[in-house]
């Protein structure tokens, strides 16, 4: 497998104030809802605003210390971080898993920010950035697609390594595994892509409401891709990789009109939800796992 790589940036206002709690083990959780819109040509040339809301978290100790610098609802801060994968059992039976954004760094901004106020009490940051940039392993055989309107659409599954050293300095590893979109052009040109085939994606972090086969309302986070590459095999593990080829690029203007295409993936039942910029800031955003222990920090 290639060497993973998994860096979360985002630049936005605090959507309301942040919080801190504890878990019943007593592990420190700083939680905040990061705000901002992208701003993207779509193919007629106009403008559009797409509205985003993240959830993040900071663990342990430096949650604590982020507490202590008593942020407040709409302060400008910059985010750094990874996608973090959880699975857990639910108190209704089966498994869930998220994907949310584990910030290991968070500075607020010297300015005051243009702020827009939202339909639930909220602000976010009239501009921002919100960027992803991973390297992992494709999960499944990608099946190319096209929506009604005739766009073509690709979804990845990505399976990003992750290995750190515990607290006894024991190394530990662990698979983050993340869903991407491709769009139009994009998509076209990756089709060819296999199970196993290494890659780096860059992209924008969205969120996705939809409702389940028993009605229940969920939400996603996933990627969608405004840059991939295909890494030669054994890319990131010691061994020389092979030039890739060459840069296979969505524009923004594209990015733009696949908010308006509306498509779910096909393993998405009854998938009736909207991108992020439907997305109600508290919406879905106290279903993490119970127990956050196994997680580093």
């Amino acid at each position: 497998m290639a060497r993973g790589m998994n860096h979360v940036y985002l630049i936005g206002a605090l959507a309301r104030d942040p919080e801190l709690r504890y878990t019943p083990s007593g592990t420190a959780v700083f939680e905040a809802t990061i705000a901002g819109e992208d701003h993207l040509i779509g193919n007629d040339g106009r403008e559009r605003k797409l509205p985003w809301y993240h959830r993040v978290s900071i663990l342990g100790k430096p949650a604590e210390w982020q507490a202590e610098r008593n942020l407040k609802g709409g302060d400008a801060v910059m985010v750094e971080g990874s996608l973090e994968y959880s699975q857990w059992e639910a108190p209704e039976g089966g498994k869930r898993s998220m994907v949310r954004v584990k910030a290991l760094r968070m500075e607020q901004l010297g300015y005051t920010p243009e702020l827009v106020q939202d339909a639930g009490g909220g602000v976010r940051m009239g501009s921002g950035m919100n960027e992803v940039i991973l390297i992992g392993n494709v999960t499944r055989d990608p099946e190319l697609r096209y929506t009604p309107a005739g766009d073509a659409v690709l979804g990845l599954g990505l399976a990003v390594n992750e290995t750190w050293n515990d607290r006894q300095g024991q190394k530990q590893e662990k698979t983050h595994w993340i869903d991407v979109t491709l769009w139009r052009d994009l998509a076209e040109s990756m089709k060819e892509l296999r199970k196993g085939d290494p890659v780096l994606v860059r992209g924008r972090l969205v969120n996705e409401a939809w409702t389940d086969r028993d009605g229940n309302k969920r939400n996603s986070t996933k990627i969608e891709a405004t840059r991939v590459e295909a890494l030669s095999r054994g890319a990131g593990t010691g061994s020389p990789a092979a030039t890739p080829a060459g840069p296979r690029t969505q524009t923004a203007s594209s990015a733009a009109r696949s908010q308006s295409g509306g498509y779910s993936q096909p393993s998405r039942a009854a998938n009736t939800g909207t991108r992020s910029g439907g997305l109600d800031i508290d919406q879905g955003l106290d279903d993490f796992p119970p127990d956050e222990e196994d997680l580093p920090f």
